[in-house]
């Protein structure tokens, strides 16, 4: 396990996720034939009023009250009358919740195609999806849903070609399939596996052991975990947690990361105290150990991007943790030792990534070893199996995988069918293959197998999905923003698309925390262009797929840019003819909320319909929650004055203006999440209810037993699309079964 996940959810197109590897992968879906049926033309402009006008004029919002809350920001006083629902737990915030789904559900359930998209959705849905298998002791293993079940199920099997019997079903978990598996490790001799489970969501995980041989569970149970894996060392392993809340888990900061060791088949409450930092409460830290276990490392972070590194040499009796990074300006992930040295990936004096090899007792800059150097693209992930070193890099935004031996020497390029994400590549040293999915906006993912010896990939596993990839044109173009900076933009769409400024237009992104965002296949997409709609993703800066300049460019003080590139890119498809302002639905999850209310605030004219997921939307207060104090070094924080002005510039909950006419905007939420809480969203839709003009409307849909997005079941995720589609198509006037 590397350093701790705590960054903002990112894939919106990464839907019903099949895990391929030992920690959650962002992998999804697969690949087919045949072909997909037009659903005929959208409707006339003329058409456009007369099928959404009826409900806009029916909407009747919950009265919410208001307190008399102001603060004082250096002089600046700022009112929050909806502070009362930052407590999530209050009878009267879940009384609110209930009136206000009462309204979005009671306007969506009155949307005359709503079901027929749900079925739809369903339909596409409805086919077998594979991870990457990897293979542990005398198995194989790997996750595979049959379709819609809510959860992917752990399989095994002794041979690729041997008969797979079920590992760990997580659909068995919970009754209504809100429980997921969130992470698995194996321990070195394969006899016992450490697995974390999450519940509704929430980024809290309770951790079990099981006998491998047996799938029976141990009594081992470890609680309060949080943004971690489990690195094993002979009978046991080290693990991530913060203390038991005293209340109010899933709203409450969380401080105070330590790392412990756990020994099999004692009870927690014995568990060593490995390391902490008692004079810094905003910290985290995270253990891994080395294939051979001779070291533990330990990474420190004070944000989601840069950390420390410490390691211990365990062969040692009176080997004692050594800190070989202090500092917390660049990135440094151990791949694997080497001996008595460490081949690490990092970004120090390397914005687009290298691989070094570092001597832990003399870990200087000055006494490094290049292996790889820092190339024109950006090295995103590496892993080291079969003595190979599988480095996967960013060509603008689409995948290229080179091999290396371990000494640098370059053995291979892979090949794929089209511009498109990769990943997998899990193993481990002596292994003689790795497996990898492949997948594109067309192509849904596609599982290969690697011979490590012979330099060679072969097709493993393909899905049966009723998707001609030849019916839909994938295109990148170069558009430019504000300042000048060149942003690239994926563009989807049907083979033959009409220019005439009228097709129905999604355009998404995240931009930030130096996450990527790559081609990939949805379900939940291909009804969109099926449709005749086009599917725009633009990476923004603050994303990672030109390194951590492109990075630094879109985080503070320069987070403006990052709207900045979203606007342009919008104003783009509109003078390309690809879409009009009455067309374009623009959306975001998370820091991607971010985005979208941040753009709906200062350009309500740019689009129709507006999706701001799971957003952060008060800027002011964001860190006073959970884990949102790590975001700090990406946004900065009100509590210093030159970073209070900035955020109070684009803080979409203080930027809402009193008689504005802002998009059809339906904010999305979930009662369990603790990664971005849910007062944001409630605050931020009060806010526009209250002050909002036009005759658009401004719902929020808040799931229940749901989190920020991982683990999420099938069956959510299928309604909660139906109702994302349906509200685009209402309010942008278009019936996509018009005729049928």
């Amino acid at each position: 396990m590397k350093k701790a996940t705590l960054f903002l959810l990112a894939g919106a197109t990464a839907l019903n996720a099949c895990k391929s590897t030992e920690t959650k992968s962002k992998i999804e879906t697969k690949n087919g034939e045949v072909k997909v049926k037009s659903n005929g033309p959208l409707v006339s402009e003329a058409q456009t009023k007369e099928i959404a006008e009826p409900l806009k004029q029916s909407l009747k919002y919950p009265v919410t009250r208001k307190v008399d809350q102001t603060d004082d920001y250096f002089g600046t006083k700022i009112s929050d009358p909806y502070r009362w629902l930052e407590d999530q737990y209050s009878q009267e915030t879940a009384a609110w919740v209930e009136e206000q789904n009462k309204v979005t559900f009671g306007y969506l359930e009155q949307i005359p195609f709503r079901n027929k998209i749900k079925d739809r959705l369903t339909q596409l849905w409805n086919y077998e999806k594979m991870g990457a298998p990897f293979k542990k002791g005398n198995h194989y293993y790997f996750y595979k849903n049959d379709g819609l079940q809510n959860q992917a199920v752990l399989y095994r099997q002794t041979s690729l070609n041997g008969q797979p019997e079920v590992f760990i079903d997580p659909n068995k978990l919970s009754a209504d399939g809100t429980t997921s598996l969130s992470g698995f490790k194996f321990s070195k001799n394969n006899k016992y596996m450490a697995y974390g489970t999450s519940g509704g969501g929430s980024d809290w995980n309770t951790w079990y052991v099981m006998d491998v041989a047996t799938k029976k569970p141990l009594e081992d149970k470890l609680e309060w975990i949080k943004f971690s894996g489990a690195a094993w060392q002979g009978d046991g392993f080290y693990y991530s947690r913060y203390d038991a809340p005293k209340d109010k888990a899933l709203s409450n900061k969380n401080e105070f990361h330590k790392i412990y060791f756990h020994k099999i088949g004692t009870p927690q409450s014995a568990d060593k105290l490995v390391y902490e930092d008692k004079t810094k409460p905003l910290l985290n830290f995270s253990a891994q150990t080395t294939e051979d276990e001779r070291f533990l490392l330990i990474y420190g972070s004070e944000g989601t991007s840069g950390g420390t590194l410490a390691y211990k040499d365990l062969k040692d009796p009176k080997g004692k943790i050594n800190w070989l990074v202090t500092t917390y300006e660049s990135e440094y992930n151990v791949i694997e030792n080497l001996g008595d040295k460490l081949l690490i990936h990092t970004n120090k004096n390397a914005p687009n990534y290298k691989i070094v090899l570092m001597d832990p007792k003399k870990p200087q800059e000055a006494n490094w070893k290049t292996i790889v150097p820092e190339s024109g693209n950006v090295l995103t992930g590496v892993t080291m199996v079969g003595g190979r070193i599988m480095a996967t890099y960013l060509k603008d935004a689409a995948s290229q995988v080179l091999v290396f031996d371990v000494n640098g020497k370059k053995l291979n390029e892979l090949e794929f069918p089209t511009i498109g994400t990769v990943a997998g590549f899990a193993g481990d040293k002596n292994d003689k293959e790795t497996f990898y999915t492949f997948t594109s906006f067309t192509y849904p993912t596609t599982v290969y197998r690697y011979d490590i010896d012979n330099n060679k990939s072969e097709l493993f596993w393909k899905p049966k999905l009723d998707v001609n990839p030849n019916a839909y044109e994938t295109k990148q173009v170069f558009y430019t923003s504000k300042d000048g900076t060149r942003v690239p933009m994926f563009i989807v769409h049907k083979q033959g698309l009409k220019m005439d400024g009228q097709n129905p237009t999604y355009l998404y992104a995240y931009g930030g925390f130096n996450i990527s965002l790559t081609p990939s296949f949805s379900a939940v997409n291909l009804l969109w262009l099926e449709n005749g709609g086009v599917y725009a993703m633009p990476n923004l800066r603050g994303g990672g797929e030109y390194g951590e300049k492109w990075h630094k460019g879109g985080m503070t003080p320069n987070k403006q840019n990052v709207f900045d590139d979203f606007i342009a890119a919008g104003e783009y498809l509109k003078k390309e003819g690809y879409t009009s302002t009455e067309k374009l639905a623009i959306s975001g999850r998370s820091n991607g909320g971010l985005l979208v209310g941040a753009t709906m605030t200062q350009r309500p004219d740019l689009a129709k319909v507006a999706f701001p997921g799971v957003g952060v939307l008060d800027m002011l207060r964001f860190h006073k929650f959970t884990i949102g104090w790590a975001w700090v070094p990406e946004y900065g924080s009100s509590d210093k004055e030159d970073q209070f002005k900035n955020l109070y510039k684009f803080s979409p909950l203080h930027n809402i203006k009193e008689g504005v006419a802002y998009p059809a905007t339906m904010v999305t939420t979930a009662d369990h999440d603790d990664r971005v809480v849910p007062s944001h969203s409630f605050k931020f839709i009060s806010e526009l209810q209250a002050k909002g003009g036009g005759t658009n409307p401004y719902l929020i849909r808040v799931d229940v037993k749901a989190g920020h997005g991982a683990g999420k079941p099938t069956s959510l995720q299928i309604q909660e699309w139906a109702d994302i589609w349906s509200f685009a198509y209402y309010n942008m006037g278009v019936d996509p079964y018009a005729g049928k």
